[in-house]
C-alpha cells in the first residue's frame, strides 16, 4: 500500500472550498450516469455492534473505486478507513484512516446544497447542534455564501460558547451563542441542523420566510430532528441519495418520498431550481462513494506537496 494518511493529513492537505467542488465534481458524474453509489451494507457481529460498508466510485475515465468501513462497536473508540483503487488498472492508490474525511466529505455535501438551494443573498446562519457535523456544515456554508453573523444552540451551554468562540476564530465571521433555538433561527436564510435528537429541534414558525434548512441527523420514520411541519412548508426538498432514503430500514421520515428531488439533477441543470415561496430543505443521506472522491482528491494533493 502506498499511501496511509490520517486526520492530521486530511486538515493539512484539504480546504473545505476545494472539498465543495469535489463534491460538486461527484454530482455532475452521478447525472451523468458515471456515479457508483449504492446504499451503505452492515455486518452484525452478534450483540457486539455492526461493521458498516459503504462503497462507491466513479466508473468514467479516470474512475476510482472503494469504500469506507466504520463500526458500531462502541462510541468510545469510533474509527473509520477508506480505501481508495483506481479503476483503470487495478492499484491501491491507499487509505484514509480517522473522523475528519468523513466530516469534511458530509460538509461539503451540505456545501453544495446550500449554494444551490439557499437564497444568492444569504449572510445569516443559524446552527443546530455543535458538533464535529455542525462544524464542518458551517464551513461549508461559509465557503459558498458570504456569511456576516452566526448563531448557534445546543442544549449545553458550555459546548455552544465553545463552538462559538472557536468557529469565530476559523472563519472570522462572528458566530455567538444563543440561548434557545428559537432565538438562534430568528431571520436566518440558511439553518444548519446537525444533532443526533430524534425529536425535532426546531418548529416552522421559527423560521425565517424563504430560509434554507440542512438536516444531517436523524431522518427515520418516527425518529427525526426535523417536524414535518417544516417539509410541509417547503416548496423544494432535495436529497443527496434517493437510493438510500428508500432503504432506510425502518422507513423514511418523510410519508411523501416522491417529493424529494435528486442533488445531482439540480447540480447538473442549476437553472432548474425553482425555490417557490417556501422554504428549501436538504436532507443528507449519504451518497456513496463521495469519500472516496474526497480521498482520492486528498492522495493527488499529498503527492504534490
Amino acid at each position: 500500500m502506498d499511501v496511509i494518511l490520517d486526520d492530521q493529513d486530511v486538515d493539512r492537505a484539504l480546504d473545505m472550498a476545494g472539498a465543495v467542488a469535489v463534491m460538486k465534481r461527484a454530482f455532475l458524474a452521478r447525472a451523468a450516469g458515471e456515479m457508483v453509489s449504492p446504499p451503505r451494507s452492515a455486518v452484525r457481529f452478534g450483540d457486539k455492534g455492526p461493521l458498516v460498508f459503504t462503497t462507491g466510485g466513479t466508473s468514467g475515465t479516470g474512475g476510482v473505486a472503494g469504500t469506507r468501513i466504520n463500526h458500531g462497536f462502541g462510541t468510545s473508540n469510533a474509527s473509520q478507513v477508506t480505501i481508495v483503487w483506481s479503476v483503470e488498472d487495478g492499484t491501491l492508490l491507499g487509505a484514509v484512516r480517522g473522523q475528519r474525511l468523513g466530516d469534511m466529505r458530509t460538509g461539503a455535501i451540505g456545501g453544495v446544497a446550500v449554494d444551490l438551494m439557499a437564497p444568492r443573498n444569504a449572510d445569516i446562519a443559524a446552527v443546530i447542534g455543535a458538533g464535529r457535523q455542525a462544524r464542518t456544515q458551517l464551513e461549508a456554508a461559509a465557503a459558498v455564501r458570504p456569511l456576516r453573523q452566526v448563531r448557534v444552540y445546543c442544549r449545553d451551554a458550555d459546548r455552544r460558547e465553545r463552538f462559538a468562540a472557536e468557529m469565530t476564530e476559523r472563519l472570522r465571521v462572528p458566530v455567538n451563542a444563543a440561548p434557545t433555538p428559537r432565538t438562534a433561527l430568528a431571520d436566518a436564510a440558511i439553518v444548519l441542523c446537525a444533532t443526533t435528537s430524534e425529536t425535532p429541534v426546531i418548529e416552522a414558525e421559527w423560521l425565517a420566510p424563504g430560509a434554507h434548512i440542512n438536516t444531517v441527523g436523524p431522518k427515520g420514520a418516527g425518529r427525526h430532528e426535523i417536524g414535518l411541519d417544516v417539509a410541509d412548508g417547503a416548496s423544494l426538498i432535495a436529497t443527496d441519495s434517493p437510493d438510500q432514503v428508500v432503504a432506510y430500514p425502518d422507513g423514511f421520515f418523510l410519508p411523501e418520498v416522491t417529493r424529494l428531488r435528486d442533488l445531482a439533477t439540480l447540480v447538473a441543470d442549476p437553472g432548474n431550481v425553482k425555490r417557490g415561496s417556501g422554504f428549501s430543505l436538504f436532507c443528507s443521506t449519504g451518497l456513496a462513494g463521495t469519500e472516496v472522491l474526497l480521498a482520492a482528491e486528498l492522495f493527488r494533493r499529498i503527492a504534490a506537496i
